[in-house]
């Protein structure tokens, strides 16, 4: 074979990562997603997939029609869509998190299954609609480590049965609209205190374990057909003293192509994650997890390097052109299953889909107590990742509008803001640097990549018992973690206004709002400047 075709052939196994806006000055994050002239080469030399993130609904459709256009081939056009396509991609339906049904399929188990086929549904059809033909989900660990800082509420249970019985149950749902959907992070990333995209995570478990919590939902997801499995960036000692398992021979040809008879897409998580990239270059990234089983590189941290170092290992016999085949087999296979958009985009959310995202919100929501908030003037007193990049908290936000009509003044608290912590650890909250009055504490905080926490090491509990001591806390509004929640709501007196919802985009904080007796704002829909 020509060497010029080998690297063809190597090239249409590797993902890169792209934005969802035309423009290069558009990216939201050029650290990782390509120039435009970097993609249309790439694509130009036979690279087979681009991930994508950021931009409008419309602008995503016009941006796989272009990316297809620089390819000779058909490209696999994916989208970590956990949530709906919404949540990357903004006019399209964004979703409670999985998590929310998790807890009503332990009390109506056909119920969730049936909206969780539904979550699957809506997310396939859009993404077809838009261009995508692979959605990267559905997340199948198992949530059993309440500390656990990026998993959290992508989960759809805290067990086993209940996190397979839903994938798996997305799966039928996503691929019956004719796109492929991704079980990840095999084996299991549900029981990890670290993030894998800032450190190597450790799960100590032998295999009777895997077999009794981890395994169980990936082997449902299989049995449900699902077209591709993703890796975890960790360490398994008791299968593999030496390689994470997205470079183990011993987890992904043994235990996933072996023992689970997986015929499917191996796809390795991004290699660019610190998990790898801090201890393997991107050539040797990329033959290792080749080597390991995966048919598909992910987001190497340099995509001509990744590929480089391919073609030297099959050209040296390291890779059999054997193997090379059997993945390029595989990466048509899944293709062949993918079917074309048909539908005008006006119909992209359907008035089920409406319905579905309406249902999901409110079959979640947790309130207590019978009061109402205070009038003011008073503190809005709003707890946030990151300010900067706060798609949840668009300008209009229900969570800054209604409480502002009541006369809440609203202060944010990022990891950027002034500190608004004193020095007495009972009493966290330096009330000496905010304004007087009532206080209406809102939290948004659930597990997400690269924040290395899910609001665990937060002294919420104090605060609350601090301004309850104080008499100050009016309202508490809890959305993202339930564990945080599980926290708060014993400390709360039975009359105290307070709500939860595991979701945080504006329809969860309308519904959390109007449980505390907030009514919509005048300019809740929307103002010009």
């Amino acid at each position: 074979m020509e060497a010029s075709e080998l690297r063809r052939q190597l090239a249409s196994l590797l993902v890169v990562r792209g934005s969802g806006h035309a423009r290069d000055h558009q990216r939201r994050y050029p650290r990782w997603e390509l120039s435009n002239a970097e993609l249309r080469q790439l694509l130009g030399e036979g690279v087979g997939g681009v991930i994508l993130l950021g931009g409008s609904a419309e602008e995503l459709r016009l941006r796989c029609e272009q990316l297809q256009g620089w390819a000779a081939e058909p490209l696999l056009l994916c989208a970590d869509v956990e949530e709906g396509v919404g949540q990357r991609f903004e006019g399209a339906s964004w979703l409670a998190p999985p998590l929310a049904l998790g807890g009503l399929h332990q009390r109506e188990p056909q119920r969730a299954e049936a909206l969780a086929e539904g979550y699957g549904r809506c997310t396939g059809r859009q993404a077809r609609l838009l261009g995508l033909n692979w959605v990267l989900g559905p997340v199948c660990d198992v949530n059993n480590n309440p500390s656990n800082p990026v998993i959290n509420v992508r989960a759809w249970g805290e067990t086993a049965s209940t996190a397979g019985a839903l994938a798996a149950a997305f799966v039928r749902g996503c691929q019956g609209e004719g796109v492929l959907a991704c079980a990840k992070h095999f084996p299991g990333h549900g029981d990890t205190s670290c993030d894998s995209h800032l450190e190597l995570p450790e799960l100590p478990h032998d295999r009777g374990r895997l077999d009794q919590i981890e395994l169980p939902p990936f082997q449902q997801a299989i049995a449900a057909g699902v077209a591709s499995v993703m890796t975890a960036h960790l360490r398994l000692p008791a299968l593999d003293p030496k390689r994470p398992a997205t470079l183990s021979k011993a987890v992904l040809t043994q235990l996933l192509r072996g023992d689970l008879g997986f015929q499917g897409l191996v796809v390795t998580d991004a290699l660019v994650m610190e998990a790898i990239s801090q201890h393997h270059g991107s050539a040797e990234a990329a033959v290792l997890a080749f080597e390991a089983g995966a048919d598909l590189i992910l987001m190497p941290a340099n995509a001509q390097e990744a590929l480089d170092g391919l073609v030297d290992a099959v050209q040296s016999g390291r890779i059999s052109q054997a193997r090379v085949d059997a993945s390029l087999q595989r990466r048509r296979e899944a293709l062949a299953r993918c079917s074309p958009a048909q539908e005008p985009l006006e119909q992209l959310i359907s008035p089920g889909e409406r319905q579905l995202s309406a249902e999901l919100l409110a079959l979640s929501l947790i309130r207590q107590g019978p009061g109402r908030l205070p009038p003011g003037p008073g503190l809005n007193l709003i707890r946030l990742d990151n300010q900067l990049n706060a798609p949840q908290l668009p300008l209009v936000a229900p969570a800054l509008l209604r409480p502002a009509a009541l006369g809440y003044e609203a202060r944010l608290i990022d990891a950027r803001s002034p500190s608004p912590w004193g020095p007495d650890p009972e009493a966290p909250l330096a009330l000496d640097r905010l304004p007087d009055g009532p206080v209406l504490l809102q939290l948004l905080v659930r597990g997400n990549p690269f924040r290395g926490s899910a609001g665990g090491d937060e002294p919420w509990p104090q605060v609350v018992r601090q301004l309850l001591a104080a008499q100050r806390l009016a309202g508490l509004a809890v959305y993202g973690s339930p564990y945080l929640w599980q926290a708060l709501e014993p400390l709360l007196p039975p009359d105290l206004p307070a709500a939860y919802s595991p979701a945080q985009m504006p329809q969860a904080q309308a519904q959390v709002l109007t449980a505390l007796g907030l009514p919509e704002a005048a300019l809740e829909g929307g103002f010009t400047d």
